[in-house]
């Protein structure tokens, strides 16, 4: 009898779709950091998805930012970028922290034993880390994942409702999605900085190669101009979910992938 299958149940078909999925790959190329290496396992979709789509996303464009951007633009600029994302972090760390401890609390109060668990084949999978920022990113989705089943134990039990567990499911989502939204911001907004310095650069050869002008004329398609305190990041369009945050003396609203 034991071998006798209600159900055609997954064998890690689930994760292979996830895994092949082109626009979850980040260009990693340019990445020539050491990293320290840590096995995923993430059992829930949402844990496995947003995983899949915004880890190494989410570490390429902290790379670009600090180590590519110090080479040209002040480290002050690149440290008051890193403290907003870190602001971001511990903010979204600590309310997964609450939603979990919510979740257990709940459990207790209503004799609950048993968390419910995935029919699906854990993600298992070997992943290299970059950085202290890329490290509490990686616990972050761990925290994520460890929250659904929990939410769901409590719909299948009647504590909440489905509506609730919608809701929940959706705001911790978009916590873990803005993290990468905004460093992709700022990465876009770091490489505009580099390329104005580049440009102050090339502007006085440039300028050797032109014929001689009087001093009121124009500059030449070498000048670019900027505000040294310009942000960083540039805006995300405005959504649900959007919140803001200070780099270089401006405020940058930042919203989550949809």
């Amino acid at each position: 009898m034991s071998k006798i299958q209600l159900a055609v149940m997954d064998t890690g078909e689930a994760n292979r779709r996830i895994l092949n999925k082109d626009e979850y790959r980040a260009d990693f190329r340019r990445v020539e950091a050491a990293s320290l290496k840590r096995k995923t396992r993430l059992a829930s979709a949402e844990g496995k998805r947003i995983f899949a789509r915004c880890f190494y996303s989410f570490q390429a464009s902290l790379y670009f930012v600090s180590a590519l951007g110090r080479t040209k633009v002040p480290h002050e600029y690149v440290e008051q970028i890193e403290q907003a994302v870190r602001n971001k972090m511990d903010e979204g760390t600590k309310e997964l922290n609450q939603a979990i401890d919510g979740a257990e609390l709940l459990f207790k109060n209503h004799s609950i034993e048993t968390v419910a668990t995935y029919d699906t084949v854990p993600l298992e999978i070997e992943v290299g880390i970059t950085s202290a920022l890329g490290r509490r990113y990686f616990e972050l989705i761990h925290k994520l994942d460890q929250l659904m089943p929990l939410l769901q134990t409590l719909e299948i039990e009647e504590v909440i409702t489905e509506k609730q567990v919608e809701q929940q499911r959706s705001r911790f989502k978009r916590i873990v999605l803005a993290l990468s939204s905004m460093m992709r911001n700022f990465a876009m907004g770091c490489r505009r900085r580099m390329n104005e310095v580049d440009a102050r650069k090339d502007e006085p050869e440039a300028r050797k190669t032109r014929p001689s002008v009087d001093n009121g004329a124009a500059a030449g398609p070498g000048h670019v101009d900027g505000d040294p305190a310009e942000s960083a990041a540039l805006a995300a369009p405005e959504g649900e979910g959007a919140s803001e945050v200070q780099v270089a003396g401006e405020t940058v609203e930042i919203a989550p992938v949809s």
